[in-house]
């Protein structure tokens, strides 16, 4: 779906929506996911990332669909969330492809928001 927020940017901004999108569906999935797997799945501080991960992704994403120009620090945070977030998720990534798939949409979706941003 193309929103024309009446910039060069329209494609761009419509890249980073929809792996913002999916890197929220994502990472509520493989939260699901790590709460059946326990053990280091569910320690305290990688389960509040992922949560925090989620969160910035559908706010910054809902950001971006109302055309705010507040996007870009929306962007610039949910850059550096999902960043930590990919790294924490590859971390436990050794034969676990669900944990790989949210480190590689997090990844993708920071590329996506750190242009955005910039």
């Amino acid at each position: 779906m193309h929103h024309d927020h009446g910039t060069a940017q329209s494609g761009h901004l419509d890249d980073c929506i929809q792996a913002c999108t999916e890197c929220h569906a994502i990472c509520l999935e493989t939260i699901a996911h790590c709460l059946r797997q326990g053990g280091r799945h569910v320690e305290h501080t990688h389960m509040t990332l992922m949560m925090a991960c989620a969160d910035i992704c559908r706010t910054s994403a809902d950001t971006m669909l109302r055309g705010a120009d507040v996007h870009v620090h929306t962007c610039a945070a949910c850059a550096a969330i999902c960043r930590a977030c990919a790294e924490s998720c590859a971390a436990m990534a050794k034969d676990d492809p669900a944990m790989q798939r949210c480190a590689d949409a997090c990844a993708e979706c920071a590329r996506h928001c750190e242009e955005m941003a910039a």
